[in-house]
């Protein structure tokens, strides 16, 4: 069968493969162990076992077609067949119809694209006659019980897909099937008694790749906490890892990047994942990266047909992509062809009665575009012209809505609409002008050199416009390309940046939008537009537009709108540096849309607090430099000085490190070719400079020679006036450096690295996201467990594993809720030991899983009052610092520590009375009883409740957090030493009693239950009878209002019940009796006397066996929770 073009490796293949045959252009090879006498030796033994254990459906074809040019080392796998008939069919229709074809062609790149155009053409035309389902709806009902019944994940669990393959334990491989869920990857084997099972959670995975190596040219490499997992033999490998790539970044998405998931509304129920559904999501985001449409596009419809391009009278072949809004059209055959066609812009849809199929989109300013050899035109028409009219009914409403909101005239809607920000922003006047138009007019009386160079540029897209159309629906072929990469004149760099950008497509169907968000967000006061005060003068200061009212306003205007649009990003440094360069060329409403594309989705997650997005380019242009320049990668010790060093070439396009007359030149390449452009620009300022850095013997020395570089960075063909140029405004001494003009990089970049494809550049985006934002979570541990460490003695070995296994429980929390889309309590923005709390009923989980004591019949009781006791700011969360405290006294703490806890969980404001609603249920509380609970507040002595105001005063009710008082806390905390067991309240009657039935229910089940029973009752004798001597002592008068100091304090006079719970009594029925309490050092010298006692407490406790035994129950079903 054909097969999707791909650039081969065959340095280890060659040993896999035998050439059959060839010719200039094409290669048949056969697999090794297939149709020879004998195996084929040793190797074609090999070759041949690996391949006969695998199931039928996951084997490797043994027959395979590549495509090679002469002298060319890259190879491009086109076609494979299960045996010598089927392979030959494609050979010889490769002889017959391409062979005599190729000839023709000057280049042999000319020849590459026209056979990866073809062969993709053969594959579309075999889809659509192929509607068979790819999942049997039977099989698939089969797979779901299978993988139910080996894993014993929750029935909420969903199964997205199946697959046949191969996993490598060791080097041996084991057939079996991979199970993709919306949480899991999953892999099952069972062979000759045999049995693997392998579950691995999304959000766990930090690497995803395709790998190679000797005994299999392809393979899946996953990583996950340390460990590498090998899957391989799959039929469908590239459809298998994208599918996982989807699935990964989906969940690393949801659970850790809420920034992102708060803007992605598609996917916020993981219930709802569907394998269809990921892959229409896929060509959605890629067609909407492609074509730089609006997000909100979905991809609805794909056709095969030819475009007829007039000016060079022939037609293109490709693929017609529909959408909503949008029908665009790209070439395959590597012409560089695409259009974009508005629906908004469409007049009439026809269709033609001839034998071509073809249909015809008229548009205004009278242009037509025909579309050839169009599969069922007739039904497309028919569904594209409803569509047509109402996007332009649609469009007219939102336009006519926006100017007679501000216009009683609308005779010239027009003229209305583009003075309709000054009439909604008061005082303050937005610019209609692009502030380059007023501060730097071109006379055109002084006409200099650079000036002609210019006009004739002007010329040179002028005549582009007559060929190829001018506005959204032009034309764009490798000659827009050509002129943008020579920049972009002056005078239409505006135009052409809301074109290329998309931002044109926002604007128009946004009329209005930007006044009403200035209007809005004028006097706002908060901390976003505190920071664009700071920054408006750092802003392009050497530039006289910046250097007046008129500049500093609208960039003011500009972005404090944006940070009103868009909150979540508010305001990030380097956006000001970004957005006064785009208010030079672009009106103020322009430059506005334009940052609402770059932000939003042509450097997606930049601008946010992590700048996530700038971390992973970053990642994704070491990964280029180690393609690229190897010899560069060898001699730098550390890849980290990259990143270092282009952060700000990322964050503002190279505004910050060049003159602005040359980083303009990059920011045209920016807007027309996307990250693409900086990232070649970036290999090609290393390549430049290679040999300077190869002779840097530090970062220090390799960071002077880029500075100088950068600092000789000129762009000869500026018009801009030398005041404004910085490159100018350098020494004009001679030096040793050679000036470098921008324009001849950029050629360089593109001649040299232009080959860098789009589908490349978003897949290792996609696979470095994982590992960039693993290293944050991996960063947030290590300091988490740095400050913990230093308050347990547990060691760091088991806090990690702790860890782990109380942020897993949060996780687990969310992988099948549909009503909490992202993370409710992880907020990465919070100090790294706020970033991860939990909320009482998942503190009950981990208690039953970790606590020694969760074999209590009270223990939703004790989890709830430990809870309590640790929440101690009533915010009904706690962090994993208060969680590990608590576990490690259990764990490690000496018999007064694990005392004194037990003692602190039966008094305010730990304690309160529960009890069940259902008595079939005993002790055990529901999660509507648990939450209830964990929230009652309980009155606690006055000096603990202003201590508790301190703590809680910086912040509260404050629009700002009062430093002072945060120091003075801290300082508080370092001070504070060990609680004094003689300041701790003492504990009445009732809550003794309940004391009394936790260590009954503790000792339950012990081989020394009996002695400890015992031993219990003794103190419990002991205790009341010397309470009862020492109340007599002191109040030899019997009052009944002689209630105690800590009974009176606890607010909840308790009766005494035998039972195992307590019942609570409404504050009306309260008895005033007289009370008794206990303080903690009579309760502990008492216990003291009982050996019994304090060995129960004081025995080893197997913490290595506790964590792994909740490792493994935190996948389980939770029917009892």
């Amino acid at each position: 069968m054909w097969l999707k073009p791909e650039e081969m490796l065959l340095k280890n293949a060659l040993k896999l493969w035998l050439m059959e045959r060839s010719n200039d252009y094409f290669v048949l090879q056969r697999r090794r162990g297939y149709g020879e006498d004998g195996g084929g030796g040793i190797t074609g033994l090999l070759v041949g076992t690996l391949d006969s254990v695998l199931d039928s459906t996951a084997r490797v074809a043994p027959f395979r077609i590549l495509h090679q040019t002469p002298d060319s080392q890259v190879y491009w796998s086109i076609a494979c067949g299960a045996n010598r008939e089927e392979i030959t069919k494609h050979w010889d229709w490769l002889e017959q119809n391409i062979m005599n074809t190729l000839s023709v062609f000057d280049s042999n790149e000319d020849i590459t694209n026209f056979v990866q155009g073809k062969i993709r053409g053969l594959i579309a035309e075999e889809g659509k006659h192929s509607f068979a389902k790819e999942d049997d709806p039977e099989k698939f009902r089969e797979a779901i019980l299978k993988f139910e019944k080996c894993f014993g994940l929750p029935e909420q669990e969903k199964l997205v897909t199946y697959y046949s393959c191969s996993y490598w334990k060791g080097r041996v491989p084991c057939q079996g099937w991979l199970y993709l869920s919306t949480n899991f990857l999953s892999f099952y084997s069972f062979l000759l008694g045999s049995e693997i099972k392998l579950i691995i959670s999304w959000d766990a995975i930090s690497k995803l790749e395709k790998t190679s190596n000797v005994l299999l040219t392809e393979s899946i490499h996953v990583c996950s906490q340390g460990e590498d997992h090998y899957f391989s033999m799959f039929l469908h490998i590239n459809q298998t890892y994208l599918l996982m790539e989807q699935l990964a970044n989906y969940a690393i998405k949801r659970l850790f990047d809420k920034e992102t998931f708060d803007n992605d509304p598609i996917l916020d129920d993981p219930l709802q994942i569907t394998k269809r559904g990921l892959e229409n999501r896929a060509h959605s985001e890629q067609f909407n990266a492609f074509f730089r449409l609006p997000k909100e596009e979905i991809l609805k419809e794909v056709h095969e047909c030819s475009l007829w391009i007039p000016f060079s009278h022939f037609s293109t072949h490709g693929k017609m992509c529909i959408s909503e809004n949008y029908i665009c059209f790209a070439s395959q055959d590597g012409n560089l062809c695409s259009l974009i066609i508005p629906l908004r812009e469409v007049l009439a849809i026809d269709k033609t009665n001839d034998s071509s199929k073809s249909v015809i989109i008229s548009i205004k300013g009278k242009t037509a575009f025909r579309f050839t050899e169009v599969n069922d035109f007739e039904q497309l028409v028919t569904k594209l012209r409803p569509k047509f009219e109402a996007a332009s009914t649609q469009y007219h409403i939102n336009r006519e809505a926006a100017i007679s909101s501000d216009s009683t005239d609308p005779s010239d809607k027009l003229e209305e609409q583009s003075m309709m920000c000054q009439k909604e922003c008061s005082h303050e006047t937005v610019n209609t002008e692009a502030l380059m138009m007023a501060f730097h007019s071109q006379n055109l009386e002084t006409l200099d050199s650079k000036m002609l160079k210019e006009k004739m540029k002007e010329q040179s897209w002028n005549i582009l416009f007559a060929e190829c159309g001018r506005g959204v629906s032009m034309f764009r072929t490798r000659k827009t390309r050509d002129l943008v990469v020579r920049g972009i004149p002056e005078t239409l760099r505006g135009e052409l940046w809301m074109l290329f950008s998309g931002a044109v497509n926002d604007m128009a169907t946004h009329p209005g939008y930007y006044a009403e968000v200035v209007k809005r967000s004028l006097g706002t006061c908060n901390l976003a537009t505190e920071e664009i005060e700071r920054d408006l003068r750092r802003s392009l200061p050497e530039h006289p537009a910046f250097q007046s009212d008129t500049g500093i306003s609208a960039l003011r205007r500009v972005l404090t709108a944006y940070a009103y649009r868009n909150p979540q990003i508010g305001y990030c440094q380097a956006m000001n540096i970004l957005t006064s360069v785009l208010l030079l060329y672009a009106k103020e409403e322009e430059a506005f849309w334009l940052l609402v594309a770059v932000c939003e989705r042509m450097l997606p997650d930049y601008f946010n607090r992590r700048i996530i997005g700038a971390l992973v380019d970053q990642a994704v242009f070491e990964e280029l430099i180690r393609d690229h320049l190897p010899q560069l990668t060898e001699h730098m010790t550390d890849m980290t000085f990259f990143s270092s060093v282009s952060l700000s070439w990322f964050l503002t396009l190279f505004i910050s490190v060049l003159p602005i007359e040359s980083a303009v030149n990059v920011v045209d390449c920016f807007f027309y070719d996307g990250i693409k452009a900086i990232l070649q620009l970036g290999l090609a300022i290393l390549d430049y400079n290679l040999d300077k850095l190869l002779e840097c013997k530090d970062d220090v020395e390799a960071v002077t020679v880029l500075n100088r570089f950068f600092d000789n960075v000129i762009n000869k063909d500026s018009p801009l006036p030398s005041s404004v140029q910085q490159g100018s405004n350098m020494s004009a001494e001679k030096s040793c450096h050679v000036r470098v003009d921008i324009t001849d990089l950029i050629k360089e970049s593109y001649e040299r690295y232009g080959n860098i494809r789009y589908e490349d550049i978003y897949s290792m985006r996609c696979r470095n996201r994982l590992y960039v934002i693993q290293t944050l979570e991996e960063t947030t541990k290590q300091n988490v467990l740095r400050v913990v460490s230093q308050d347990v003695k547990m060691s760091l070995h088991e806090l990690d594993e702790l860890y782990l296994i109380f942020k897993k429980e949060l996780l687990v929390s969310c992988y099948w809720c549909s009503s909490c889309p992202i993370l409710k309590y992880h907020d990465p923005s919070l100090p790294y030991l706020e970033q991860y709390q939990i909320d009482c009923q998942q503190f009950r989980v981990l208690y039953h899983f970790l606590s020694p004591w969760a074999h209590s019949a009270n223990r939703d009781s004790l989890a709830l009052w430990t809870f309590r006791l640790l929440d101690e700011n009533s915010a009904c969360l706690i962090n994993f610092k208060k969680f590990a405290s608590a576990i490690d006294i259990m764990y490690n703490g000496s018999f007064t520590e694990k005392l004194k806890l037990l003692f602190k969980l039966h008094i305010p404001p730990a304690y309160t009375d529960v009890k069940s609603q259902d008595p079939s249920k005993g002790d055990d509380l529901s999660k509507e009883e648990l939450l209830h609970f964990s929230q009652l507040k309980v009155s606690r002595p006055s000096h603990e409740e202003e201590t508790e105001s301190i703590k809680n005063s910086p912040e509260k009710g404050k629009g700002k957090v009062d430093i002072q008082a945060y120091l003075h806390q801290w300082q508080e905390e370092l001070s504070k030493k060990e609680d004094n067991v003689k300041n701790l309240p003492r504990m009445n009657q009732p809550q003794f009693i309940q004391f009394s039935n936790t260590l009954y229910n503790l000792f339950h089940g012990d081989p020394d239950e009996e002695a400890l029973y015992q031993a219990i009752a003794v103190v419990t004798r002991l205790l009341l009878k010397m309470e009862e001597v020492g109340r007599k002592l002191h109040s030899p008068i019997s009052s009944p209002k002689g209630c105690s100091g800590a009974v009176c304090a606890s607010g909840k006079p308790i009766e005494k019940t035998t039972g195992s719970h307590v019942q609570a009594k409404e504050p009306s029925s309260v008895q005033e009796e007289s009370q008794w309490s206990l303080t903690f050092e009579q309760i502990l010298a008492s216990l003291l006397n009982e050996p019994a006692l304090v060995k129960f407490f004081e025995k080893s406790i197997d913490v290595k066996a506790k964590l792994e035994n909740a490792k493994a129950s935190q996948l389980r079903p939770r029917t009892k929770m």
